[in-house]
């Protein structure tokens, strides 16, 4: 997840990252080639800009070209950690923590450990931790391993508006609730507030006649805004002081939402038990005792949201992505109500 710090008591996102990229030809000073099996995505289900990842790789089909490796919810100062693997090592990286990676390429790396994270198998090393140009490139750079049918997530004729689109998203929306978050002041808390629900005011407002971010099919616009929109009332809402309203509480938001979790490729990569546990555990300054919270009850998710009769195709002239792998699903237990005595109890 990516780091922050504090100026005049406003948060502000560190976004200085490793800007390798992978690319199809491969031959600039910091460009690596696309190759299948090469690389290892790091992620944490946990995090709203590794399950931008997620979901893009997922979408595009490219589970066989290029591996995952999840790590667990909750991590030190020090580094994500695979602990959710056996003996809490990566399997094909053979590493019990994500910083071992970015050591063996830059050994006094001394910023954030984040997720996502591109490493080489070979070496060991991480490639690239730039996770807005990292999703840009599995569709552009790594098209020759599309699946059959994979849809368009960055169409060339929409670049312009969307990059703006997302640019609006990604300030007011993705980083707008940490700002509210760890704001240090009242003062910086309001203004975060303010410009959060305004943000969300005009999604709200361009969504109500029209399916998707940008028109008749999903694009990586609305993948960018599903991952925030999909920890509002688990996490935001309460743990962030983002409440104004609830997600269920804004009915265009709600219903684009649980249509985009209802898609394949998108609800199916959500964690909702690593989401709360990461904020409420990892978050000691805000939450110092650790208590993670039963609720909200998920099952609305899963209610009809009526955005069909908007029209539109998730996929356009493409197919939905098959099921997950195996070894790539989510507990289902992990997206019911778990009380203490470890039972699950729907509502």
């Amino acid at each position: 997840m990516a780091q922050g710090s504090y100026v005049e008591d406003d948060f502000q996102r560190d976004t200085t990252y490793i800007e390798d990229r992978v690319t199809a030809g491969g031959a600039g000073e910091r460009e690596w080639p696309v190759e299948p099996g090469r690389y290892r995505l790091v992620v944490a289900r946990a995090c709203p800009w590794a399950n931008r990842a997620i979901i893009v790789r997922r979408l595009l089909g490219l589970e066989d070209a290029l591996s995952m490796g999840v790590c667990g919810p909750t991590h030190d100062e020090d580094s994500w950690t695979f602990d959710l693997d056996q003996g809490g090592v990566d399997p094909v990286l053979g590493v019990p923590r994500l910083k071992d990676a970015y050591l063996e390429r830059f050994p006094d790396y001394e910023r954030g450990i984040t997720v996502p994270a591109l490493v080489e198998v070979e070496s060991g090393k991480v490639v690239t931790n730039d996770f807005a140009q990292m999703t840009l490139d599995l569709s552009g750079e790594w098209a020759e391993h599309h699946r059959d049918g994979a849809p368009d997530l960055y169409p060339e004729a929409l670049r312009d508006e969307m990059d703006d689109v997302m640019q609006r998203v990604y300030t007011e929306v993705n980083n707008g609730v940490y700002r509210c978050g760890f704001a240090g002041t009242q003062k910086a808390y309001e203004d975060a507030y303010a410009r959060l629900f305004d943000a969300l005011d005009w999604l709200g407002e361009r969504l109500s006649d029209r399916r998707y971010l940008m028109g008749e099919t999903v694009t990586e616009a609305d993948v960018r805004l599903f991952t925030t929109l999909a920890r509002f009332d688990a996490v935001y809402h309460g743990h962030f002081k983002c409440n104004r309203q609830k997600l269920s509480e804004m009915p265009v938001l709600w219903a684009y939402a649980r249509d985009l979790f209802q898609t394949p490729g998108f609800g199916d990569t959500l964690d909702f038990a690593h989401i709360k546990s990461h904020y409420y555990e990892v978050h000691r300054d805000i939450n110092p005792t650790g208590v993670v919270p039963l609720g909200p009850d998920p099952t609305g998710w899963g209610t009809p949201h009526g955005r069909e009769a908007l029209g539109g195709r998730p996929f356009g002239d493409g197919t939905p992505p098959g099921p997950p792998p195996e070894g790539e699903r989510v507990d289902p237990a992990h997206n019911l109500l778990v009380g203490v005595d470890g039972l699950v109890h729907p509502s």
